[in-house]
């Protein structure tokens, strides 16, 4: 199956799942059942004022409602992550979730067999909260107007391109190495701990690409400190009208997507996890709790689990293969 047909069918199955949730309304038994009496953490992986950041606190809110426990969103940042997605992992309290993105929730340990959690067997996905395309930017000193003028300057100064990502491993190092194999092309990682640096050093020319998820630089582009070359998506961006897809600039590939989830632990009581799905894609309904995401760039999505579950055994499958294939390390 194409990235673009996964996506629509993935688009449609969590739209008919979230419209069976709550035609079923607040009767059915999962939303009758009590929770625990203890308060709930939200373990967010990335710093406050991140995007997973502001997609944990759109659903802290109802979930507190609902739940009637204190929702307490815990940002843990460091390692691309990791940190904050191990902790979630490792959790046996029984009242800790956490909210983390493609690459820690996914392929983290195919990338590092010696990292302390395995995403695939230590998470138990929840909801898709949103999701978003990559767009590839340079530093408008590079002399290419679209992807593949990018591809031809990059081949013609082997090693002279210097590309950000937001950690080894994460899809944003992933899809630029992708590319860069598909390719056939060299360019030097350099990794970073988080976008705003990245974006600010691409702004100074001291990196000269990056595939940033699109809600990073959507400043920066419109006001010409970088140039946005193409985007991942199978169709444009709506926020950036004007940028072509890379199929359209000339380089096919599949579309690749920049994501935020839900997880709990593995373990973590099934009846539990569907009533947390449940009431995510409620909360995501609410428009003072979606809009700060969509502000940002992203397509609030709030799936079923199973959607869920299909987009991360797809994530793993993709870039698992692109990791093992190219035996990208760590510090690659």
């Amino acid at each position: 199956m194409t990235g673009h047909h996964f996506m629509d069918s993935f688009n449609r199955r969590s739209l008919l799942a979230l419209g069976a949730g709550l035609a079923a309304g607040p009767g059915t038994a999962s939303a009758q059942s009590a929770w625990p009496d203890r308060p709930v953490r939200i373990i967010c992986a990335f710093p406050g004022g991140s995007t997973p950041d502001l997609a944990a606190r759109a659903i802290a809110p109802h979930l507190q409602q609902v739940l009637g426990q204190p929702v307490i969103v815990e940002n843990r940042a460091g390692g691309g992550g990791h940190i904050g997605t191990e902790a979630v992992a490792r959790a046996t309290d029984g009242h800790a979730l956490g909210v983390t993105i493609g690459g820690p929730g996914s392929t983290a340990k195919i990338l590092n067999p010696a990292l302390g959690y395995d995403p695939a067997t230590d998470l138990a996905p929840i909801s898709l909260l949103a999701r978003l395309p990559f767009v590839l930017v340079v530093h408008p000193s590079v002399p290419a107007r679209n992807a593949a003028e990018f591809v031809a300057f990059a081949k013609a100064n082997p090693g002279k391109i210097s590309y950000a990502s937001t950690g080894p491993g994460t899809l944003s190092h992933l899809v630029m190495e992708d590319l860069a194999a598909s390719q056939g092309f060299e360019a030097v990682h350099v990794p970073y701990r988080a976008v705003g640096q990245a974006v600010l050093d691409l702004v100074a020319g001291r990196i000269q690409a990056f595939f940033a998820a699109t809600g990073g630089v959507l400043g920066q582009v419109r006001d010409g400190s970088v140039r946005a070359l193409a985007v991942t998506s199978a169709e444009r961006f709506p926020a950036l009208p004007e940028v072509p897809t890379m199929a359209e600039a000339g380089v096919p590939s599949d579309p690749a997507i920049a994501w935020i989830g839900l997880f709990a632990p593995a373990g973590f009581p099934a009846d539990r996890i569907a009533r947390l799905a449940e009431e995510t894609g409620k909360a995501l309904l609410v428009p003072d709790q979606r809009r700060a995401l969509e502000t940002a760039g992203f397509t609030v999505v709030g799936s079923d689990t199973a959607s869920f579950r299909t987009l991360l055994a797809s994530d793993i499958a993709r870039w698992g293969g692109l990791i093992r294939r190219l035996g990208l390390k760590p510090e690659s």
